[in-house]
């Protein structure tokens, strides 16, 4: 039997990870074995449904470090997409800061060449801060692809995104091992 490659799908708390499902889906139906890797917030928001995201994925919901004894749970990646990657996420990120296990993995795969994709989700007050562009920049300069803009993500009003309009499969769609 051959073994599909490894996607890591790292969701952030941010409206799209409601449908952290299309995510998944999107990933099986490209032929990717999918591990979700959830923020600390994003589980507290998808708490009700980690036991079907984990018959979805067929592996464990991840989202906090294990002790150092234990086995990994999960199969190792051989590529990774953030989605949806808040602005918090994105400026820790490109800043190396590693507080969280969403935020531990995604930052060693800079270092292991991984494939990486970040698709954010933020609004357009938060994109306007300096922080956020030096961030963005950063992150394609160490081999991120970050869909922001023209196919990817725009910026939308604040309390005015569109669920509908999020390009789950056009991310998954970046990745190759």
């Amino acid at each position: 039997m051959t073994q599909l490659p490894v996607l890591y799908l790292v969701a952030c708390a941010a409206p799209p990870a409601l449908r952290i499902r299309s995510g998944i889906q999107a990933g099986q139906d490209a032929g990717w074995d999918v591990c979700l890797v959830l923020t600390p917030s994003s589980r507290r928001w998808l708490a009700d449904d980690i036991h079907d995201l984990e018959k979805l994925t067929g592996h464990p919901v991840r989202s906090e470090y294990k002790m150092p004894q234990d086995e990994d749970l999960l199969p190792s990646a051989d590529a990774m997409l953030v989605a949806p990657a808040t602005s918090n996420t994105i400026n820790k990120w490109a800043n190396g800061i590693s507080d969280t296990l969403a935020l531990g993995l995604i930052t060693e795969a800079i270092g292991l060449r991984l494939p990486l994709t970040a698709l954010p989700y933020c609004n357009n007050a938060q994109a306007a801060h300096p922080a956020f562009d030096r961030s963005v920049e950063a992150l394609r300069s160490y081999g991120v692809t970050v869909m922001l803009g023209d196919g990817g993500f725009t910026p939308h009003p604040p309390r005015q995104g569109d669920l509908d309009a999020y390009p789950w499969a056009k991310a998954v769609g970046t990745l190759t091992t």
